[in-house]
């Protein structure tokens, strides 16, 4: 890594980096988040009902909304074709949470790192708002990228060894 940020012009300003002479390529991006959560709303979880509805249907529904919006929330992104959007909910009774993992996929010059990690948030977000009834203190953690292919970057596997 150079160290120079490429979202920045020489005098400092913001601008939005020109990827018109960037290869193409395939790109996938996954990211995940943990949703801590008290035994009540876990069993609304696992039962998939509260007075609003399936909860992890609807978190599962909104993180693929969230990457689809990722440009209009995160002002230097481009806006992208998206090949595919999934986003996954799995309850994990031992800790009382749902781990919820987004894959995006698109070809095209510029990764879609960005839009996995909006899709995880949106669906903590989503899965806050269908439980908040039965707990106000729900804690949303450990949104990270989990892995990413293609572009001049190359492949990245949180814990394997990195450039």
């Amino acid at each position: 890594m150079s160290g120079k940020l490429s979202h920045f012009d020489t005098e400092g300003r913001p601008r939005m980096v020109d990827v018109s002479q960037k290869a193409e390529s395939a790109r996938t991006a996954t990211a995940s988040a943990i949703v801590c959560m008290s035994a009540a709303a876990f069993n609304a979880v696992v039962r998939r009902q509260t007075n609003k509805g399936d909860p992890l249907a609807a978190a599962e529904l909104a993180g693929i909304m969230g990457a689809k919006r990722t440009a209009d929330l995160i002002p230097l992104c481009h806006p992208l074709a998206l090949s595919s959007v999934t986003v996954v909910g799995e309850p994990d009774a031992a800790s009382g949470s749902v781990r919820l993992t987004a894959t995006v996929k698109s070809t095209g010059p510029t990764g879609v790192e960005m839009e996995a990690l909006t899709a995880v948030t949106t669906a903590a977000l989503t899965l806050y708002d269908m439980l908040k009834a039965l707990d106000k203190a729900i804690v949303i953690e450990s949104v990270q990228l989990v892995s990413k292919s293609g572009g001049a970057s190359g492949e990245f596997r949180r814990g394997g060894d990195q450039p």
